[in-house]
């Protein structure tokens, strides 16, 4: 499932997170959050002391339910979990969160060690499997590779979706040209394909670079790359004859998202 950025996210936890909604309420609007979810309350508020204590942002909950209820905002998070708990249990929280809230990893907290359940736990994407009790020092290392790896999806998402605006922002012949770039053509086959002159298309394709802020050619490549329009195996053979529409239209069709 996807989410919707806007703006970038940076890694460092001494770093100001820039940070934008997703249509829903932020706890903080700078500050990464560590969500804690555990039905023992001195545990919670002893968890909330510690991490407030670096910096950080807490909300905590007695269960699954509560936490798949709560708003969340786009800064970089992760989810403190109990193992066993009532109603939806910590793996199967973990299962939807990864699958809802891709952006936030879970580390897992455990009064027994139960070896079976933490390898499920590590192959399923944990950071870590902590077994009760732990050192403060355990913890707080297992955070901050969380809000790192957290602070990673975001910025990549933001990438992606800055991407896809600068995209839709072309023309459909800046598209179009863009496309036929892309495939590999020279200035003066892709006017013979569009039929327009070679100094227009280069007209067309400074346009294109600037509005996706392509700083060379190879910049360009790339991101046409992560829009699916490099996909030679994909295209028909150029002749003399064969129309733009059909080209242009198989390479557009190529590239519905970035990814």
């Amino acid at each position: 499932m996807g989410f919707i950025l806007t703006g970038s996210h940076l890694v460092s936890r001494t770093s100001s997170y820039a940070s934008h909604r997703f249509g829903c309420t932020e706890p903080s609007r700078d500050t990464p959050v560590v969500f804690i979810v555990d039905p023992n309350i001195a545990l919670r508020e002893s968890l909330e002391r510690l991490v407030r204590s670096e910096g950080w942002h807490s909300e905590s909950f007695t269960s699954g339910e509560e936490f798949l209820a709560y708003p969340l905002g786009a800064v970089p998070s992760c989810l403190l979990l109990d193992v066993s708990l009532p109603g939806v249990s910590g793996l199967e929280l973990q299962k939807r969160t990864a699958i809802e809230r891709p952006y936030i990893p879970t580390i897992f907290l455990s009064a027994e060690g139960d070896v079976p359940t933490a390898v499920e736990a590590m192959k399923a994407g944990a950071v870590e499997f902590l077994t009760k009790p732990f050192r403060d020092n355990e913890l707080l290392s297992a955070v901050r590779e969380a809000l790192a790896r957290s602070g990673f999806v975001l910025a990549k998402e933001a990438q992606k979706q800055a991407l896809q605006r600068s995209y839709a922002s072309l023309s459909p012949r800046e598209r179009q040209v863009m496309a036929l770039v892309s495939s590999g053509l020279l200035n003066k086959q892709i006017g013979g394909e569009l039929g327009i002159s070679e100094i227009t298309v280069k007209a067309h394709r400074g346009q294109v670079m600037q509005k996706m802020h392509a700083d060379s050619f190879a910049d360009l490549i790339k991101m046409s790359a992560k829009l699916g329009l490099s996909r030679m195996k994909d295209l028909p053979r150029l002749h003399g004859d064969h129309s733009a529409t059909t080209l242009t239209g198989v390479l557009l069709n190529a590239a519905p998202n970035a990814t």
